[in-house]
């Protein structure tokens, strides 16, 4: 069996990468995960156009993106009835460990516009330039910097907060009450 090249390598290192972009464009875990699937085979069988000296981890999320939209698309032409339809709800609700605020932050991203939604994942969570994720979103740089703003102040604004330090200060709040040895507070 052949030795895998640097480039096989540097795709399975991107994988976490893969997956919480994924999430992005995917609410159920195995979805994210299909199009991750999706996306590494796309890019293992084109791997001949990848171009040497560009960045592999922004041609596989160009990849991605482009593959969910297309998915998107054809589910649209194919569904028998409206997206939302009961009969594609789970029964129950996945139970989650997270606790109650960060629930409220995933929600309110999730509310976020996909466009908004997607350089903020990119920019916020995954570390990706300015430059790279405009090239992954096929937009100038001036739209990415704008679309990031508008996604940050769309949180803000599902949350309730008029700014990123009100989010901060409860948890001060918290922690700079004093009680006295009975559990009353002084």
């Amino acid at each position: 069996m052949p030795n895998p090249s640097a480039e096989e390598i540097s795709i399975v290192d991107l994988i976490p990468a893969l997956r919480a972009f994924a999430r992005t464009f995917c609410r159920v875990p195995d979805d994210a995960d299909d199009l991750v699937q999706e996306t590494l085979s796309k890019g293992l069988a084109n791997l001949d156009k990848f171009e040497p000296g560009t960045r592999l981890k922004s041609w596989l999320f160009t990849i991605m993106r482009n593959t969910h939209y297309t998915r998107v698309k054809a589910a649209a032409r194919e569904a028998p009835g409206l997206l939302d339809c009961a009969s594609s709800r789970p029964i129950s609700e996945p139970s989650q460990d997270w606790s109650v605020q960060s629930r409220e932050v995933h929600q309110a991203i999730q509310k976020l516009p996909s466009h908004q939604r997607e350089v903020l994942m990119l920019i916020g969570v995954l570390g990706v330039s300015y430059e790279e994720t405009a090239q992954i979103c096929g937009c100038a740089v001036g739209t990415v910097k704008s679309r990031l703003n508008r996604a940050r102040a769309g949180v803000l604004e599902f949350l309730g907060e008029s700014s990123p330090q009100a989010l901060i200060e409860p948890r001060r709040q918290l922690s700079d009450n004093h009680w006295d040895t009975e559990g009353a507070r002084r």
